[in-house]
Formats: C-alpha cells, sequence, structure tokens
C-alpha cells in the first residue's frame, strides 16, 4: 500500500475507487465500507484507495477533549493496509481545512485532486464546513461531477447494537474490552515504544514493560488480562501478561502508564515495540498499605490472568469475529 499526505496524485493513481471516512478504529463497520469501495475497484479494474484526515478533525475542533484516538496514523494505516487497499490519501487537517465547503471539498479533492471513479462512504458522514456535507449531498455532486457514490447502510451485530467508535470507546472508558472486541472485530490493543519507568516491578519480583499512552483513549484504570505482540522474524510473537494501567498509587505515582508483566520471559525490551493487546479487566486499581500486599495481590492477579488467557482459542490476532468462553 502507498501512502501520500496530499491530494495531487500522478496520472498512475487517478481514477481509484476511494472510501471516504476518518476510520477511527477500523471497526467492523469501517472494515464494511472499505471491503464495499475494494470490491468495486476489482470489479472496475481501478486501484482502491482510502481517504482519511490526520489529525483527527476532533483533536483540532475540540481541542479541550481528552486523548480519544483507538488508532493513532501508525495503527490505523497497518489495519487499513491488511484489508488489501491499494492507495491511502492522508489528508492534513487544520482550521483552515476545517473552512471549506463541502461543495469545495468534492470539486477540489475528489474530483481535480484525486480524479476519484466512485467514492464510498457510511451513511452517517458527514463533512466540509460545519459538517454541512452529508451522503446525500456527495451522491448529488457526483451525479452531477461523474463520480458514483455508494452509500453503506447501518450494520449491527447479533445484539443489534451499530458498530460505532464512540460505543467502542465507551465500552473501553467502563472497562469492557470484550464488548469493544465484539464491535471491533478483535482485541483493542496499545501500541508503543517500551520505556524506562521506576523497576520497581524487578525489585518485588515482577518485572514489567512501562509503554505510555501519547494519544491513546485512556481506558478503565486497573487490572487487565492482556496479550503482548513483539516483532519477530517479520511477524508477530504473541505471550500472555498481565497488565496495570494507572497512575501507582502504593507509590504515589502521579503519571498514567501501562505497565506489562510478560508471563514466562526473559529479556531486554528497552526501546522495543509492544503490542497490548487487552482482553479482561479483572479489577480496578487500589491503593495497598505495604508491599507485601501488593505482591500477593500481583500474584492472584497473575494467576486469574494465567487461567482466563489459556481458556481461550489460539491467539491470531486478526480482523475477524471474536468468541468467548463463559466466564
Amino acid at each position: 500500500m502507498r501512502i501520500f499526505r496530499h491530494d495531487k496524485v500522478a496520472p498512475g493513481e487517478r481514477g481509484a475507487v476511494v472510501a471516504l471516512g476518518n476510520f477511527d478504529g477500523v471497526h467492523l463497520g469501517h472494515q464494511r465500507v472499505i471491503g464495499e469501495a475494494t470490491a468495486i475497484a476489482r470489479q472496475a479494474g481501478a486501484p482502491s484507495a482510502v481517504l482519511t484526515f490526520e489529525p483527527h478533525p476532533r483533536s483540532v475542533l475540540r481541542p479541550q477533549d481528552p486523548p480519544f484516538r483507538l488508532t493513532p496514523f501508525r495503527v490505523k494505516s497497518r489495519r487499513i493496509e491488511a484489508l488489501g487497499v491499494d492507495l491511502l490519501f492522508t489528508l492534513h487537517f487544520d482550521l483552515d481545512f476545517a473552512r471549506r465547503s463541502a461543495e469545495d471539498f468534492v470539486e477540489s479533492v475528489l474530483v481535480r485532486g484525486l480524479g476519484a471513479r466512485h467514492v464510498v462512504v457510511g451513511y452517517d458522514f458527514v463533512f466540509g464546513h460545519q459538517r454541512r456535507g452529508n451522503a446525500a449531498l456527495l451522491a448529488e455532486r457526483g451525479a452531477a461531477l461523474g463520480f458514483g457514490v455508494d452509500i453503506v447502510a447501518p450494520v449491527q451485530i447479533a445484539t443489534g447494537t451499530a458498530y460505532s467508535s464512540t460505543q467502542i470507546r465507551e465500552h473501553l472508558l467502563a472497562g469492557r474490552p470484550r464488548e469493544a472486541a465484539l464491535l471491533l472485530g478483535r482485541f483493542w490493543e496499545i501500541d508503543g515504544r517500551v520505556e524506562r519507568g521506576d523497576r520497581r516491578g524487578h525489585t518485588i519480583g515482577f518485572p514489567t514493560a512501562n509503554l505510555f499512552l501519547q494519544d491513546y483513549l485512556r481506558p478503565a484504570a486497573g487490572v487487565y488480562a492482556v496479550r503482548a505482540g513483539l516483532a519477530e522474524g517479520g511477524g508477530t510473537r504473541w505471550l500472555d501478561a498481565v497488565a496495570n494501567f494507572g497512575n501507582r498509587p502504593t507509590f504515589g505515582g502521579t503519571d498514567l502508564r501501562l505497565e506489562v508483566h510478560l508471563f514466562d520471559f526473559s529479556g531486554d525490551l528497552y526501546g522495543r515495540h509492544l503490542r497490548v493487546a487487552l482482553i479482561d479487566h479483572l479489577r480496578p486499581e487500589r491503593k495497598f498499605p505495604g508491599i507485601d500486599g501488593l505482591k500477593a495481590q500481583i500474584a492472584a492477579d497473575v494467576a486469574q490472568a494465567r487461567a482466563l488467557l489459556q481458556a481461550l482459542p489460539a491467539f491470531k490476532h486478526t480482523d475477524s469475529d471474536i468468541s468467548f468462553p463463559r466466564r
């Protein structure tokens, strides 16, 4: 997949079938939109493309909001590439861009810039100044300007819940990673470089790899059963683990971080990229009166996480349906 950080392309990249949206999370609803675009492209013998925006428009228009990203750009692009997309167009979003009318966006970006053959959007897609453009307007302008438009209807899981980035965020904020996974089609990951911490885990027998969340959504604080992915030999080696997300109240910590204890692993992880998939929320974070109480609780957390993770199916972590054993 080729990545472009502008809307001007060479003749060979023009005429693509473009899935248009923010696609934060690249959840199963997003995958339906992108899949529709790739199917149309294959049938037409045209390139398939995704057009998205960075930074996320919400962070520009509502900078006071707490971090909310499900998939920062590095992760989002990896997910989109896995769906077989040929081209990824990433437009820089700022206040000047936000002032562009919906009609101007269609004519200057989709038509003159990309020469889009066909555009696919979700039913609730909005764009342009003050979000005045919608899927119906896009279809109207497409008919006038010579490109086709497909609008993907809402898609729901068996319980009737629609695939929604907002709903996924709510599940994660409430400590429900399993429910979030059913909408994502995979377990939600935090991806980052291992940083040096306080090394207290080493002193109490549970060494941890420390990740700072940067732009990621802050999930519910507490202890999680997780699987940790290390890049090895062009693939990912997944290890069972337990993690704490929070500020370490027993030690008077003030900064939020994810501390991951990998089972049956020895080695130096500093500076390496680690993917951490949240599987289940075991308990809230709490302050212990002393080190002995904390050590005993961590040992219990490890035992609980091992049992839970061993009961899961073989872990491939692909974008496919997820089933869980009964708890």
